[in-house]
This record gives structure tokens, C-alpha cells and sequence, in this order.
């Protein structure tokens, strides 16, 4: 399985996956500060496996505040967290990590500085560990719902490089195939940063998987003519009523998945649901920078002076959402009622 990344005696190696599939390089970070850029930068991606990096993040900016008096401490790791927030707006799974190390540091603020940061590593650690459990347990669940044969469609990259390790969409298809079901995979390429033709095929490939990419604009084409049996894609933030936020282009997969009546499904952590959003229409969509779409690997694409668009998510709604798989079961509509029992701790 990928190692997305790993604490090494007080730094996180973090694997660059802007660099994937034609190098695998491990970046050592730090700073906090690093962090936050890794994350911006989509050095890491993926809504658990930013959640848990910042985790990291705040061990480090604790780490290296240790020799400060506890004031000037505490000041340095509400920095460390303003860094962090504001590093990408709508992986839910980033306030989520953050507000379970600010519960932790409220509830330790007596205690010696070297001593929170101590348990700021420890805390980080169990997250890590927490997701890659989590991950393994939504895939059982997800397994259930693929047969033996299925090709499988899915859109971006929900694999272990998304994640702790494992998986969350990916997670379901290695669940299905560790369980012996001969399965394979159509991944939409993801443009404009091709995380489904990168990161996805490399991950499947390198886990004996059998993969194929095709172009976005080719999915249309084959859920008409049958070839596909199930999707599954991860996602970014989940409404109360359902609503998915995930990659740009999961909107249209789902739309002609409704219309060529094959099931669609969502894979995400209980994290990953914010209840305070009524609707999908309240999720922030990140905007990134025009150049991924005018200039793919640095070279330009459209004509000098033409604007660009570049929406990184979309917001797929939740009457197209065939079920919610989760590590406490497969949620089904009504969503706004089984969204609400899970996170009171039912399936």
C-alpha cells in the first residue's frame, strides 16, 4: 500500500505528489508554515490525508515553540492553525483535524509547553492511524456492493494517496479485490491536474489492479453503452441533507450515471460530513489559479489573452447519490435522516 506520509523523529515526510507517477519523492517538512504550503501547492491532497497532514502541522508549529513561555506558546500554535485554515477552504476533513487539536490544547493549557507538543506528536500519530482503520473498515462495507466482474468508474483520486493509506473510494475497489472479486477500473483522467490519470492508474498499477484511463469527455460514452456497472468517488465535504462536494467534473459523472441507471456511489469518512451546512449550495468551492487550466505541465494550451475558469470541486446533489459508504455502515436516503443517526453514532 502507498505511504502517503510518515512522522520521522519529529518531521513529516510527506510524499510530493505533484511529482507522481515519474518520481517518488518524500519532502521532509518541519515548520508549520511548510505544511500549510504543501498543502496549498496539492503536494498532498486528498480530503482525510489533508486533515491528517494538519494534524502534523500543528505538532510541528508546537515542536518548535517549546522554548517559549507559555504565552508566547500558545500564541505561536493559534498562528500555526490561522496558517493551516486557511490553506484550502473545502476539505471539511482540515477543520475537523483542527478543531480535535484545539479540544486537546484547551484541555492541556496548564500543562508545560514540551509537554502539549508531546501530545500534540501522539495525537497526530492516532489520527494517522485512526484513518488508515477507518479507511479499511468503509472498504468491507463498500465491498459488499461490488460483484464479482464489475467494472468500476471513478473520478480523481479517493485511493490511499488521498488518504492515510487505504483509501476511501480506492479503498472499496481494494477491499472488493482482496476479497477475490476479478474486477477492473475506468478512471476519468480529472482535468485539469489529471489526479485520475496521474495518481489514481499509478496507485491501482502499482496494487496489480487492472486500470484503464479515459478521457472526461468520454464517460458519457460508456455508461451508454454498458461498460460500466458501478461508480465510486470520494469526497470533500458532505451537506446534512446529503449534498457531495468532490473533484470538478463528479457533478456530470453523476448526472449521466442517473440516466444510464447505474448506481452511484459516494465513500467517505464520518468526518467528512458537515452538519452545519443545510445544502450543497453552502459548501465553499475552492477557485484555483487560471494556469492549471491554460497551462497543463507549464505549457501553454489556449491562446494568449483567452481567460480561464477553475473551479477545483463541484457539488453533486444528493438525489443522484445512490448511497453514503462510510465506516459506520452504507448511509441511503432519506439522506438528511440517516446523515443525522450516523453522526449520533448509529449506521
Amino acid at each position: 500500500m502507498v505511504e502517503t506520509m510518515r512522522w520521522t523523529k519529529g518531521r513529516l515526510d510527506l510524499l510530493d505528489q505533484t511529482l507522481l507517477p515519474e518520481k517518488v519523492v518524500y519532502r521532509p517538512l518541519r515548520t508549520v508554515q511548510e505544511v500549510t504550503d504543501a498543502i496549498r501547492n496539492m503536494l498532498v491532497r486528498g480530503a482525510p490525508a489533508i486533515g491528517v497532514a494538519a494534524a502534523f502541522g500543528m505538532a510541528l508549529a508546537a515542536r518548535n515553540a517549546v522554548r517559549l513561555a507559555p504565552a508566547a506558546f500558545q500564541r505561536e500554535l493559534r498562528k500555526g492553525e490561522r496558517l493551516l485554515a486557511g490553506s484550502r477552504p473545502t476539505a471539511v476533513n482540515l477543520f475537523w483535524a483542527l478543531a480535535r487539536v484545539r479540544r486537546l490544547i484547551e484541555a492541556t493549557t496548564a500543562r508545560p509547553p514540551r509537554e502539549i507538543a508531546l501530545m500534540l506528536e501522539v495525537e497526530a500519530v492516532l489520527i494517522l492511524e485512526e484513518d488508515i482503520e477507518i479507511n479499511r473498515t468503509m472498504g468491507r462495507h463498500g465491498a459488499a456492493l461490488i460483484a464479482d466482474g464489475d467494472v468500476v468508474l471513478t473520478h480523481c483520486n479517493a485511493g490511499a494517496l488521498a488518504t492515510a493509506g487505504f483509501g476511501t473510494a480506492l479503498g472499496v475497489i481494494r477491499a472488493a479485490w482482496e476479497e477475490g472479486k476479478k474486477i477492473s477500473v475506468i478512471a476519468d483522467e480529472t482535468r485539469p491536474r489529471c489526479q485520475g490519470a496521474k495518481l489514481t492508474a499509478w496507485e491501482l498499477s502499482q496494487d496489480g489492479i487492472p486500470v484503464t484511463v479515459i478521457a472526461d469527455t468520454a464517460a458519457g460514452h460508456f455508461l451508454r453503452k454498458g461498460v460500466v456497472q458501478k461508480i465510486v468517488v470520494g469526497a470533500d465535504r458532505i451537506a446534512a441533507n446529503g449534498d457531495v462536494a468532490n473533484k470538478i467534473g463528479t457533478y456530470q459523472v453523476a448526472v449521466l450515471a442517473h440516466a444510464n441507471r447505474v448506481p452511484f456511489y459516494v465513500a467517505a469518512p464520518v468526518s467528512t460530513f458537515d452538519p452545519e451546512l443545510a445544502n450543497g449550495d453552502l459548501i465553499p468551492i475552492e477557485e484555483r489559479h487560471p494556469s492549471e487550466v491554460t497551462h497543463p505541465g507549464g505549457r501553454r494550451l489556449t491562446p494568449a489573452g483567452v481567460p480561464a475558469f477553475n473551479p477545483a470541486f463541484d457539488v453533486t446533489p444528493a438525489r443522484y447519490v445512490s448511497g453514503i459508504i462510510t465506516e459506520r455502515g452504507v448511509l441511503k436516503p432519506p439522506y438528511r435522516r440517516s446523515i443525522a443517526r450516523c453522526l449520533a453514532g448509529g449506521a
